[in-house]
């Protein structure tokens, strides 16, 4: 995979940071304490997977066509940043416990957070065959 498809597809990965990032302060500040937890966490879980959607969408002509394959590397790549990220700064920064940070992938109280993870990993090349490219 060329070099520059590689930088595209970081940057478009920290947009979706900066997306998830701005999902959850309003999850916290908002959903959660207006509707509860588990309705907040599905609520936040569904829109951050659209965001992410709408966001690989958005930023595929700026791939330009790629082959099929590439958009399933952008994918799982995008996948394993997020996951990079989500242990070291919930170790890191957050202090969590391995068990804390486990308990996201549960499915409990309603967090979907696999489901996301899932939109992550899929957007790219679902995005690409909407669009007919792939």
């Amino acid at each position: 995979m060329a070099l520059n498809i590689i930088f595209k597809a970081f940057a478009v990965w920290l947009g979706i940071l900066m997306l998830a990032i701005a999902n959850g302060a309003l999850r916290e500040a908002v959903l959660i304490s207006v509707l509860g937890k588990p309705l907040g966490l599905i609520l936040s879980g569904i829109l951050l997977s659209g965001l992410i959607f709408g966001m690989a969408y958005i930023a595929l002509p700026w791939f330009g066509r790629i082959p099929v394959e590439s958009y399933a590397v952008i994918g799982i790549g995008c996948l394993c940043l997020t996951l990079v990220f989500e242990f070291t700064f919930g170790r890191i920064i957050q202090d969590k416990s391995w068990p804390q940070l486990l308990e996201a992938y549960m499915f409990r109280e309603g967090n979907i957070w696999p489901i996301v993870l899932l939109v992550v990993a899929l957007s790219p090349y679902a995005a690409a065959k909407i669009r007919g490219w792939a």
